[in-house]
C-alpha cells in the first residue's frame, strides 16, 4: 500500500465529466494541488451513496475553507457509471470523479481487494488520503465493513488539528 511521503504514481485513467469520460493522471492532476481523495468500492452502493459521496458534497466549502484545492472520488466503476452518480448526487462538477475502470490505479496504490465472491470483482477499499503536489500527507484505511476513519466529517477533524 502507498505510504505517507510517496508520490502519487502515473497511471491514465478516466475522469467523469458531463460528457462522459476523459483521460486523466491523477499524478499530472493532482500537481500543484493539495487534494483530498476518498476511495470507496463502487457507486451506487448503500454506504457509498447514503454516506460517503453525500458527505463530500455537502462539506465541499467547509474543506475549501481549510485550504483543499480539490476533492476527488475513486472508484472501480467506468466514467459513464460514475457521471450517473455524480448527477444523482449533485456532485459533478464539485468533486472530481475518478473512474477506475480496470483498477489500474487502485493496484498502483496498492488500496485495491477482490470481492468476488460477492460477485463485485476488483474494488477499491475504503478510505481517504491527503495529497499535497502529487505527495501523500495522510493515509486511513477503513477496516473490513466499517465507515468511520474516510467521512467528510473525519477528514474535517482531522484537517482541523
Amino acid at each position: 500500500m502507498i505510504s505517507v511521503g510517496q508520490k502519487i504514481p502515473s497511471v491514465t485513467i478516466k475522469q467523469a465529466t458531463p460528457e462522459g469520460g476523459a483521460d486523466v493522471d491523477p499524478a499530472a492532476l493532482f500537481a500543484g494541488k493539495k487534494v483530498i481523495m476518498f476511495s470507496l468500492p463502487g457507486a451506487f452502493t448503500p454506504t457509498c451513496s447514503q454516506k460517503h459521496l453525500p458527505g463530500y458534497v455537502k462539506e465541499l466549502s467547509a474543506l475549501k475553507a481549510k485550504g483543499i484545492d480539490m476533492v476527488a472520488c475513486l472508484s472501480v466503476n467506468d466514467a459513464w457509471v460514475m457521471k450517473a452518480w455524480a448527477e444523482a448526487h449533485d456532485a459533478l462538477g464539485k468533486i472530481t470523479m475518478l473512474a477506475d475502470g480496470s483498477a489500474a490505479f487502485s493496484r498502483a496504490l496498492g488500496i485495491d481487494q477482490d470481492l468476488s465472491k460477492a460477485q463485485m470483482g476488483v474494488r477499491t477499499l475504503r478510505g481517504v488520503l491527503v495529497i499535497d503536489d502529487g505527495v501523500v500527507k495522510s493515509i486511513e484505511m477503513e477496516a473490513p465493513g466499517k465507515f468511520e476513519v474516510s467521512s467528510a466529517e473525519a477528514c474535517l477533524l482531522k484537517l482541523g488539528k
